[in-house]
């Protein structure tokens, strides 16, 4: 039985995943790396240090460590949430929605904590979840199921019983490898990826899901 779940929070419950391409391209661009948004989609969903760690084999800049460029991103991204970013719609109608309904709410990210804490103070959500996970402190980031592991394991629950939502197709392979239901909610421009058919239910917004959808997910 479904009574258990957890999200994924850039791009699902806070809209920064256009501030996070910006945020990458201004810092790339001080080590003479130029990211297209298209570029910048290809490691949505990856902690910033495997990010960083993708374009630097690519193209092995030396102006700057790869630390410091993972630093000044999470600390520009930061800033940028804090002074732009808006929660996404349905985000206080979905946490209320199982909160009511008597579920264990958790949340498995891959940003980093600093990060993550800042988001939820920003939206002042942080009391909405009895378990919050980074994957920062996980061996493997998405779509490695560590962090949802790791907040099912904080919530007491079996991921058996537990319900994920995500944004990204890595998010999605994390929840499915680690055995829970996933609904997606994909950004506009995503919602044709093909690989969103391993998801067990695909809504445009948050403001879709419902009792309806949730039996529809426990039989």
């Amino acid at each position: 039985m479904i009574n258990t779940v957890i999200f994924d929070m850039d791009g699902l419950l806070v809209d920064s995943e256009p501030l996070w391409g910006i945020a990458m391209r201004e810092v790339f661009s001080t080590v003479g790396v130029s990211l297209s948004p298209e570029l910048t989609h290809l490691t949505t969903g990856l902690r910033t240090k495997e990010v960083v760690s993708y374009w630097h084999n690519h193209f092995k800049w030396n102006s700057k460590s790869a630390e410091q460029v993972t630093t000044e991103i999470v600390s520009s991204v930061t800033h940028k949430i804090l002074h732009e970013g808006q929660g996404m719609e349905g985000l206080h109608y979905i946490l209320d929605f199982f909160h009511s309904r008597g579920f264990n709410i958790g949340l498995a990210s891959s940003s980093p904590m600093s990060l993550i804490q800042a988001v939820l103070k920003h939206l002042d959500i942080r009391s909405a979840f009895q378990a919050v996970v980074s994957a920062e402190y996980e061996p493997y980031g998405k779509p490695h199921p560590a962090v949802y592991l790791a907040c099912a394991g904080e919530l007491n629950a079996s991921p058996l019983d537990c319900l994920a939502f995500e944004d990204s197709v890595t998010g999605m392979i994390a929840a499915k490898a680690a055995r829970m239901k996933v609904v997606v909610v994909p950004e506009a421009h995503k919602r044709t990826e093909p690989k969103f058919v391993l998801a067990d239910m695909k809504l445009d917004s948050l403001l879709q899901f419902g009792d309806e959808q949730l039996e529809l997910l426990r039989r």
